[in-house]
Formats: structure tokens, sequence, C-alpha cells
């Protein structure tokens, strides 16, 4: 445990930033799992859900949540499977 003020503080701040990142991860493996999942079925929704995936990797990354360059790579292999499936 930090004796110092403001480290003490700085442990708050990252608790609240790693609980926020968590659930926008959590929420963009869902979004990528239904995409894939619906284009591997050839499903009707599956460009809708492509889409969506693809929205929110980029404002993830936009946000600094993940990595510009983890959004593209995944962005890119959605895809490509997509494209592959059509």
């Amino acid at each position: 445990m930090a004796n110092i003020k403001s480290q003490i503080k700085r442990n708050r701040q990252n608790e609240k930033r790693h609980e926020r990142n968590k659930g926008v991860r959590s929420e963009l493996k869902s979004r990528v799992k239904a995409a894939r999942t619906a284009i591997d079925a050839g499903a009707a929704e599956a460009p809708e859900a492509a889409r969506m995936a693809q929205k929110r990797l980029d404002k993830a990354a936009s946000k600094g949540r993940i990595h510009k360059n983890q959004a593209a790579r995944r962005t890119s292999r959605l895809m490509k499977r997509a494209s592959k499936s059509a």
C-alpha cells in the first residue's frame, strides 16, 4: 500500500480507468464474436454486425482504450473473413 498522497491518488485513478477499459474491451469481444458467428453462418445481418464491430473498434482506438494498430488489425481480419465468405 502506498504512503505517498500522490501515489494513493494515482492508484485510485488507475483503478477507475482499469474498470472503464475492462467494460469497453468486453463489449468489443462480444461485438466481434457476434459478427464472426454471423459471417460464418452466412446470416442476413452479418454486414450490419461487422459494421457495428468495426465502429466500436475504431471508437475504442480513438479514445485510447486499445492501441490503434490493434484496432486496425482486428478490423482487417474481420473484413477479410467477411469478404471470403461472401
